[in-house]
């Protein structure tokens, strides 16, 4: 594992390390961080276990399947629950966001080079 946000060689497991294919799927990817960040901003608020426990598994998975292993630890936070716990839920989201953040900052790097 590197220490960068975002695991090369994990995305090349998938890609051969095509440098197109990479750019498309980090492309996706970064269109989808702030969205299912912003989703869980709404989950919390209608207080829905279920639902927290689907966005949080959505983001681990495709965080961890590009290599954004620290983002995707962040979002194994599934068993939380926003209706009993949401001083934890809302530290949840902090922690995404600020994964997140590196994330889209690495994935703008990596496009522009």
């Amino acid at each position: 594992m590197s220490d960068a946000p975002i695991d090369l060689a994990q995305l090349a497991r998938y890609t051969g390390g095509d440098r197109v294919l990479n750019a498309e799927i980090l492309r996706l990817f970064d269109g989808q961080v702030s969205e299912m960040v912003g989703k869980l901003l709404g989950v919390l608020e209608q207080r829905d276990g279920r639902k927290w426990r689907e966005v949080t598994h959505a983001i681990k998975s495709a965080a961890r399947g590009i290599g954004a292993f620290a983002m995707g630890e962040a979002a194994a936070a599934e068993p939380v629950d926003p209706a009993t716990n949401r001083d934890r839920a809302v530290e949840v989201i902090e922690a995404l966001r600020v994964e997140g953040d590196a994330v889209q900052a690495f994935i703008a790097d990596y496009l522009a080079a």
